[in-house]
């Protein structure tokens, strides 16, 4: 046990530890390297049927100890409808107090939590300052519109602010050569930006306010290893990335992975009374075959274009749409333009979840959307999708089951071959302040005695 008092767990969404093990045999990523030489490397596991794999849905395991048959959140967001007993408020109704930065799919249930950033696709209360609520809505802006929209002055002027207030010299180099590479071309840089603020808010924060346990998600790697897995250095797969899109000699992934190196590399000097726990969720693995990511332009626009009528559209992640109807009868008749929507190659475009009186639907096609490529709906005919469309990406990496956890209050010889429940996280928090976490928590268990 390394005799920390407080807890900081970093939730390095969907990384895969096998490359970052391959790279340390290339001399890179020293800082984790040496963390799973000291501490070992725990597999997790969670569902395993693959369209229950979702990071929206193992983070909800995560923070409940539920699995995704006991939590029932199948959708980003949707967390936001369910009284579930989540880890920070557990803590919190027992004395510990805590702190998170945009934990994904979760719900701000905390009474007096030190700082609560929620995630950009969640609709739930920001606690801390008046500058941490403009960072809170400019993140989510800026992520939700990733795909081709420009940053609003109100978001330029709150990141900037955010950047001032918590970065020092150190993090103005690194953004500053996250920014030069976007201006030469690469794309895929901006996401480092967001990683490397919200890390030094929730450090300087944390700092200052010492909250007893802090959680801190980050998603680029997530987001460049769905984008850019072909381009990595220590893939050993067939594909390649067309020169369009990027040069074979870039390797974004590489680029995540020491940043994310760097930034452990920063907490454990920074926090050094903090026990560290990492964990992936998942991870992802090489994708096998070519299939391209688009995403509406203008979402509410194309729905009107189509001939809907009374609704509100809210983006989610990459593809995803939530549609809100009004009422059930709405909802049917916007599924089911939705739903007959076909490209002329005769592929549908959507995939569409009723859910009452709201849709939750997925871009779904699968291919290269060349100009003047158009698609029906009924015997109506619509010319050029493509300027519908923002180009998102095209799918590198694939979701696995398995993810990886590394506790620096374990040693490695403790942990060799060993292999947990996902929804066994919550109680290995608990037991860290000498608690015990219920085996299947409920919301009620909020207002309970500790």
């Amino acid at each position: 046990m390394d005799g920390a008092t407080k807890l900081f767990q970093l939730e390095l969404n969907e990384i895969n530890f096998e490359f970052v093990r391959r790279y340390g045999t290339r001399g890179e990523l020293p800082n984790l390297n040496r963390l799973i030489e000291l501490h070992g490397l725990v597999e997790t596991t969670s569902e395993d049927r693959y369209e229950e794999l979702e990071p929206w849905i193992q983070w909800v395991t995560a923070h409940t100890g539920l699995s995704l048959a006991e939590h029932g959140i199948f959708r980003l967001g949707d967390i936001v409808d369910h009284e579930l007993c989540q880890i920070w408020e557990w803590l919190e109704e027992r004395g510990v107090s805590v702190a998170a930065t945009s934990p994904m799919n979760a719900n701000n249930r905390t009474s007096n939590a030190t700082f609560f950033v929620p995630d950009p696709w969640t609709d739930t209360k920001v606690t801390g300052s008046p500058l941490i609520a403009r960072v809170s809505e400019a993140v989510s802006q800026a992520v939700n519109e990733n795909a081709g929209a420009k940053l609003t002055p109100r978001t330029a002027s709150a990141l900037a602010l955010a950047v001032l207030r918590y970065c020092g010299v150190g993090e103005y180099a690194q953004l500053a050569g996250y920014v030069a590479k976007a201006a030469r071309g690469s794309k895929w840089a901006p996401t480092l930006v967001l990683d490397e603020l919200l890390t030094a808010i929730t450090l300087s924060e944390t700092r200052a306010k010492k909250p007893g346990y802090v959680s801190l998600f980050l998603n680029g790697g997530a987001h460049l290893q769905h984008h850019y897995m072909f381009n990595s250095a220590v893939y050993e797969g067939p594909h390649r990335n067309p020169d369009w899109l990027l040069s074979r000699s870039d390797d974004p992934i590489l680029s995540v992975y020491r940043q994310y190196d760097r930034l452990v590399g920063r907490i454990r000097k920074v926090l050094p009374e903090y026990r560290l726990i990492i964990a992936t969720g998942l991870h992802q693995i090489p994708y096998p075959e070519e299939c391209y990511y688009w995403r509406l332009a203008d979402h509410a626009a194309f729905l009107a274009e189509l001939g809907c009528e009374d609704f509100e559209v809210h983006p989610r992640m990459s593809r995803d749409f939530l549609v809100a109807a009004g009422s059930a009868e709405n909802a049917t008749a916007i599924q089911r333009r939705l739903a007959a929507a076909i490209g002329d190659d005769g592929v549908s475009l959507f995939d569409v979840d009723n859910r009452g009186d709201s849709l939750f639907v997925m871009l779904t096609y699968p291919r290269d959307i060349p100009i003047s490529f158009g698609f029906s709906i009924d015997n109506r005919h619509f010319a050029d999708l493509r300027r519908r469309v923002n180009f998102v990406a095209i799918k590198n990496g694939e979701h696995d089951g398995i993810g990886y956890l590394v506790d620096t209050a374990e040693t490695a010889a403790e942990t060799a071959g060993k292999r947990i429940p996902l929804a066994a996280l919550p109680a290995r928090v608990a037991a860290h302040f000498g608690l015990e976490w219920p085996q299947a928590p409920a919301a009620s268990a909020l207002n309970s005695a500790a």
